[in-house]
């Protein structure tokens, strides 16, 4: 079995330490990159830590934990090779790896239970990417994408700056009933 990385931040560590404990029970090989207390930590440096891992090929999957899930998805997503996937459903857990290849599962400590963690990372483990082509077809043009920011210093040829006319309202670009409107009280709260 390739080994399995687990991180977390402060919020995600009792979570992370149940999942370890059942992963190890059921014969895996667990790499546990912290953290180790609830502390408070910066969840970028626990992303960093996980996509190392999968980068070396320390290991073939990881799990990542913190309060929602988000940010720690969001900082994943940012190591190159590192496809991370925020699932709070069994669907998209399995559906992630064997459409997307999928090989980071961020959880959500504050928004799931331990139960629906345990199912959510056998859903996980257990599935495996498809292979068809049109998934390779996908995945390689996310490669390049990946390749094309990573490498890149300079815009993307005919981007407008920052505030050229690409720019576009909070309005056209949200479809949210109090999009647009600023100074509205109660305005942070709705986008």
């Amino acid at each position: 079995m390739t080994p399995v990385a687990i991180a977390s931040d402060h919020a995600g560590f009792v979570l992370k330490e149940e999942i370890s404990a059942d992963l190890r029970r059921e014969g895996y090989q667990v790499i546990d990159l912290g953290t180790h207390s609830t502390e408070p930590v910066d969840y970028p440096d626990y992303a960093r830590t996980i996509g190392r891992a999968i980068q070396k090929g320390d290991a073939g999957r990881g799990i990542l934990v913190c309060g929602s899930g988000v940010g720690a998805c969001v900082a994943a997503n940012k190591m190159r090779g590192v496809r991370a996937g925020l699932c709070h459903d069994t669907y998209s857990a399995r559906q992630g790896v064997e459409h997307d290849d999928m090989n980071v599962l961020c959880l959500g400590a504050w928004v799931i239970g331990l139960e629906l963690a345990r199912e959510l990372v056998r859903a996980f483990l257990s599935a495996r990417f498809s292979g068809g082509a049109r998934h390779v077809r996908r995945l390689e043009k996310v490669k390049e994408m990946e390749e094309m920011s990573a490498g890149s210093t300079q815009p993307t040829a005919g981007r407008k700056g920052r505030r050229g006319g690409a720019a576009r309202t909070a309005k056209q670009s949200c479809s949210h009933p109090a999009a647009g409107r600023r100074g509205e009280q109660g305005d942070a709260e709705t986008r």
